[in-house]
């Protein structure tokens, strides 16, 4: 393939037209979209409005009229349309750290009970050492808060099947690795899971907006994901958590099963009663006010994406990262480049990352060229593939560019050693 048939394959994509909907700027090949989404045109004239009709004029009335109480559910069902979840079993509300940790907590009291029934007491969070550090993070601090024997074990990424035994109480793992792209099996890890009485949380930061994921067929428990990669909401969107159906029916006896016990969680908030009573629905897992101009700018973004539809984005998204890594492979591997991400695409996100021992000033210099990718600890090229915007030309120019930066050596430049406070 050249760059000639990468143009043709542009204009025959059946999602090109969605392209023009990003503000995008000139002379950037942007990879990055596995880490920030991309701006959407409409999101600016939407906050405006909210800003300066809802708010500037409606004033508090707007929680009624524009319905602002209720945009925690509307934009948690369109969520729930990409991860093939009920409209009433996700909701957006906080951060994913926040989100995971009521979830997790949830899942060991639900274990809990369960083991008060049978006399078989599970104390286990099984992960992988691999996952996002902040799920692990929470799932540590959880653990030492409990006491109780409560432990996080970590295991390698393929052996999580293998290690879920008796003693493991929820499974904690996130659906696409964030530092390669390597994709968990989530329909066989839940049944897994399940078959040795365990319960599992997926974190599906990099997965929402980019795979298809089928939370409801695979008899998934809970999972969480943010607004702010494919889902195109902005810088630090709300987050989303998902409870399915049966857990929130068995945790209705458990008041504080999901312990950050918030005003919106109650069952009648504006009663303000001094004692609390759960919702019996997701509006349990909010917590407090949720944050209005960033819902009205996820809601745009989450747009984009039901606009294209799933399966599509993950069909142009294979061919993608396939193209990405046939060309850099062919012409960066007397460079010192490795493959770290799957090469079977039904085991790879939507991103492609490579080794090199230099991958940070590589990275600098790429950025410098005008193709924004990031960079991984410790040595990880990573190039993140949002279908909706990125083009075959894209991946072609991009691969180009590496070559071109590794062939100069420039990344040797004084320019591209010094890190900045975000890598």
């Amino acid at each position: 393939m050249n760059r000639a048939d990468c143009v043709v394959r542009d204009e025959a994509d059946p999602l090109r037209a969605h392209r023009t909907a990003f503000t995008l700027p000139d002379g950037v090949i942007y990879l990055d979209g596995n880490s920030l989404g991309a701006l959407p045109r409409a999101t600016g004239a939407r906050v405006r409005e909210v800003v300066e009709r809802e708010w500037g004029e409606g004033l508090i009335r707007s929680w009624n009229d524009a319905r602002w109480i209720d945009l925690p559910r509307r934009v948690g069902a369109k969520i729930a349309r990409l991860i093939g979840a009920r409209s009433d079993e996700v909701i957006c509300a906080d951060s994913t750290s926040l989100n995971l940790f009521k979830v997790l907590a949830a899942a060991l009291r639900l274990q809990s009970a369960r083991a008060r029934a049978a006399g078989d007491e599970r104390r286990v969070i099984l992960s992988e050492r691999g996952n996002f550090p902040t799920d692990l993070y929470v799932a540590q601090g959880l653990a030492d808060l409990l006491g109780a024997g409560h432990t996080l074990t970590l295991v390698g990424f393929d052996e999580v099947a293998d290690a879920i035994d008796e003693q493991t109480a929820v499974v904690m793992l996130t659906h696409v690795n964030f530092r390669d792209g390597a994709m968990h099996d989530l329909p066989a890890i839940t049944r897994r899971a399940h078959d040795a009485g365990a319960l599992v949380v997926w974190d599906l930061a990099h997965s929402a907006g980019a795979v298809p994921v089928a939370l409801d067929v695979a008899s998934a428990d809970f999972a969480v994901g943010c607004g702010y990669k494919y889902l195109n909401g902005g810088p630090g969107a709300p987050a989303f958590v998902y409870v399915a159906e049966r857990h929130l029916a068995a945790l209705a006896s458990e008041p504080f099963a999901q312990p950050l016990a918030g005003w919106l969680g109650h069952q009648a908030p504006f009663a303000f009663e001094p004692k609390y009573a759960p919702a019996a629905s997701i509006d349990r897992f909010t917590v407090g006010t949720p944050s209005i101009l960033a819902l009205a700018a996820l809601d745009v973004g989450v747009d984009t994406v039901l606009a294209a539809g799933v399966d599509a984005l993950r069909a142009k998204s294979i061919a993608l990262t396939t193209l990405f890594i046939d060309e850099v492979e062919r012409q960066c591997a007397a460079f010192g480049v490795e493959l770290v991400s799957p090469r079977d695409p039904a085991r790879r996100g939507s991103q492609a990352c490579f080794r090199h021992p230099h991958a940070f000033p590589v990275m600098q210099a790429l950025i410098a060229r005008g193709v924004i990718g990031d960079f991984r600890a410790p040595d990880i090229l990573r190039f993140g593939f949002a279908p909706l915007y990125v083009r075959y030309v894209d991946a072609w120019d991009a691969a180009m560019a590496l070559t071109e930066v590794l062939a100069s050596a420039n990344w040797k430049s004084s320019a591209f050693q010094q890190p900045g406070a975000v890598t």
